[in-house]
């Protein structure tokens, strides 16, 4: 029996004779008797196995190590002024893959630093165990709210021609042989590579998202993108997953509405599915995560131009290392203070056209561009979006100003040409969503296998 059923059925199952496979997270052995820690993946939680010397082999049982994989045969026995709930009395344990003595993950504190020279294994620890669980529960939910709401899912594709971003930080696809090349021998001839052009992996599903909302309405893609920049900060990897949802026949407004409804959805659904681990992560990673996600679950989401914010800034009481600018960015300084300012989630609109992205709907200010970015408490940028340009002759000056050359990308003003509608999209990204319903300070935590600058492992 899995553990997620017998936690969920001890009650009934008292007395009764279970079979138990998983894993040892701790053994305890007396002079008499024995307590293993087992874990079998399928609940956060750890059941205690007891074991007696009225066994066979006792004295080989004695000797099992943490890590080890077992297969326990008992009853189950209520024991309700303990900690736990149940335990299980052995009649039978077969050790089906032993551990050896120099088994990494002892039941003690480890660093994360340390956990992460250890990906293949750093899984079967509390706090592993927890995020990615709950990795699981978001991704499942992330189909479930966009099939509620009507949208066809796409599988965009992961080796591309085109930068939508256009940021060139792009990792390169080719078949040619690059030793040759960087010794001089042989000109860099895309004609030879296997596409026959420049191709890299992508940094974003959203153009060919854009082409499916066009025919399908409403369409999302969620996938890995990929970016080749040069940063080890706690909230950059090399490789992450993206949801990119993409709406016809609406405008920024329906964007910021749909984007709103799914963030508390997922809120919403790590609560009500991960109560173990969210208590967890509540007690031993960030105080007070339950209520934070609770207050932005149950808050309405504020909405700021980017002028009026850049005001609230500058009006406020808060010192910065980088003064608020009209016509900058925000630093993550100023998105901190703005949600405190704002007492909780916060939208910032109406964005200066020079740094933002060329595919964004220019306004009637000719100086602002219809996007939007969700800032939120204790995280800062969770979702970026806007309205895109459909009006193929401001998408072409766009285009131009960007130094992007409109025939290379006849296909997307086609689509201006060919039947165009108001629309707009946004997209989230998966990895830093889960940091923030976890309260994980760190990406590299969050992803099975992350992908940085000089580490590749597995």
């Amino acid at each position: 029996m899995d553990l997620s059923q017998l936690f969920q059925s001890y009650e009934t199952q008292a007395d009764q004779p279970v079979t138990l496979e998983g894993w040892v997270r701790n053994h305890r052995d007396q002079k008499s008797f024995g307590f293993l820690m087992v874990s079998d993946g399928t609940d956060f939680r750890v059941v205690q196995v007891v074991y007696d010397e009225a066994l066979p082999r006792f004295d080989q049982l004695k000797k099992i190590k943490i890590g080890a994989a077992v297969s326990v045969e008992g009853t189950v026995v209520l024991t309700p002024d303990l900690k736990q709930p149940f335990e299980i009395k052995a009649t039978s344990i077969t050790e089906v893959g032993p551990s050896l003595e120099d088994y990494p993950i002892q039941p003690k504190r480890h660093t994360r630093e340390f956990l992460r020279t250890h990906p293949h294994l750093r899984l079967r620890t509390n706090l592993m165990t927890a995020v990615f669980r709950v990795r699981s529960i978001l991704h499942h939910a992330v189909h479930r709210f966009f099939e509620a709401e009507g949208f066809i899912h796409l599988a965009a594709p992961i080796i591309t021609g085109s930068d939508a971003e256009g940021a060139g930080e792009m990792f390169k696809v080719t078949t040619l042989d690059l030793e040759s090349v960087s010794q001089g021998k042989k000109a860099v001839d895309y004609a030879e590579d296997f596409f026959a052009k420049p191709t890299h992996l992508t940094v974003s599903g959203q153009l060919q998202a854009e082409v499916f909302a066009q025919t399908f309405k409403k369409a999302y893609t969620f996938g890995p993108t990929f970016r080749a920049e040069n940063s080890n900060t706690k909230t950059h990897a090399s490789e992450f997953w993206m949801i990119e949802p993409e709406m016809a026949f609406t405008d920024l407004a329906g964007a910021m509405d749909n984007a709103t409804k799914f963030v508390k959805y997922l809120i919403e659904q790590v609560l009500e599915k991960a109560p173990e681990e969210m208590a967890f992560f509540n007690q031993f990673v960030e105080k007070g995560l339950i209520d934070k996600l609770n207050k932005v679950k149950d808050t309405p989401f504020a909405v700021l131009t980017h002028a009026e914010a850049i005001e609230r800034l500058n009006a406020s009481d808060y010192s910065f290392e980088h003064a608020p600018s009209a016509d900058e960015d925000l630093y993550t300084e100023h998105e901190k203070a703005l949600v405190e300012i704002m007492q909780g989630p916060v939208y910032v609109t109406a964005w200066p056209k020079d740094i933002k992205a060329f595919y964004m709907r220019l306004n009637d200010d000719q100086k602002t561009v219809a996007a939007m970015d969700l800032l939120v408490p204790g995280s800062g940028e969770l979702i970026g979006g806007s309205q895109r340009e459909e009006r193929v002759d401001q998408l072409e000056s766009r285009m131009r100003d960007f130094k992007i050359n409109p025939r290379d990308m006849e296909w997307y003003l086609d689509l201006r040409r060919y039947g165009t509608t108001p629309h707009a999209g946004y997209g989230l990204g998966f990895d830093r969503m889960l940091m923030y319903v976890t309260g994980v300070e760190n990406i590299r935590d969050v992803i099975p296998f992350p992908r940085t600058p000089k580490n590749c492992q597995l």
